[in-house]
């Protein structure tokens, strides 16, 4: 799909509000001259709010949607790392329960905004940020797609039966973080409950291959595919 809007063409800022008694810090970002648009919350992984995340939020922009990128480490002070251990013990720190928390003012906040369509919302995320992005929208009906990439499905998956948006969910095959087991049972969850959803695979492909700033891991040519099924899911269910 064609970008609607260049790079000059968008107006990028940092903004804060209330979740409870935690100020949120987020990366917003929004194009030129934007009217009655769809809005999509870019998640983090577990590395924080760093420029990767902030790109994609402004790839989003390009085509159309205002995109906001909420720091999920607003509560411990914007950490933004690239050391596995402390990723780890900033993810593990972050209670489901806290972030779904901030996630929902992230959502409370973007329909305030100037030129947002409220009833126009989306979200995807990364690694920790795909398990949000897959728990958001079981827990706030005004989230009406998701496309989380590689991330955790709970187990019992109990709570996808209070889904209330499509979901797209992205897979690489030789994910070391997330099983199949996670893939199957996510597959299940919405055949049982009857959900709009579907996995996409890709073989012989890492986790984080989406990640175009880790030669360790990126993988161009399905990360391209992943961007464009996420674009048309998107445009399908929100527009653009």
């Amino acid at each position: 799909m064609a970008e609607k809007y260049t790079d000059q063409q968008l107006n990028d800022l940092t903004v804060q509000y209330q979740s409870d008694e935690v100020t949120m810090t987020a990366y917003l970002v929004k194009p030129e001259g934007t009217s009655n648009a769809p809005a999509i919350i870019v998640i983090q992984e577990w590395w924080g709010m760093n420029d990767h995340i902030k790109d994609v939020a402004r790839r989003l922009a390009k085509h159309g949607y205002v995109a906001i990128a909420p720091d999920m480490y607003s509560r411990f002070g914007n950490t933004i790392t690239t050391d596995a251990d402390e990723a780890g013990r900033l993810m593990t720190t972050l209670q489901q329960e806290d972030g779904l928390k901030d996630l929902n003012a992230t959502v409370a906040y973007l329909k305030t905004v100037p030129g947002v369509d409220a009833s126009r919302i989306g979200t995807m995320g990364f690694c920790m940020g795909g398990s949000y992005a897959l728990m958001l929208p079981a827990v706030n009906a005004d989230i009406k797609a998701a496309v989380p990439f590689y991330g955790q499905v709970p187990d019992p998956a109990t709570p996808l039966q209070n889904l209330q948006a499509p979901v797209l969910y992205i897979y690489g095959e030789d994910d070391g973080w997330i099983t199949h087991d996670h893939v199957d049972r996510l597959r299940g969850a919405l055949k049982e409950y009857n959900k709009v959803g579907e996995a996409k695979t890709y073989p012989n492909t890492p986790h984080a291959f989406f990640n175009d700033s880790r030669p360790d891991v990126y993988s161009p040519n399905e990360a391209k595919d992943a961007w464009d099924r996420t674009l048309a899911f998107f445009s399908q269910h929100l527009g653009s």
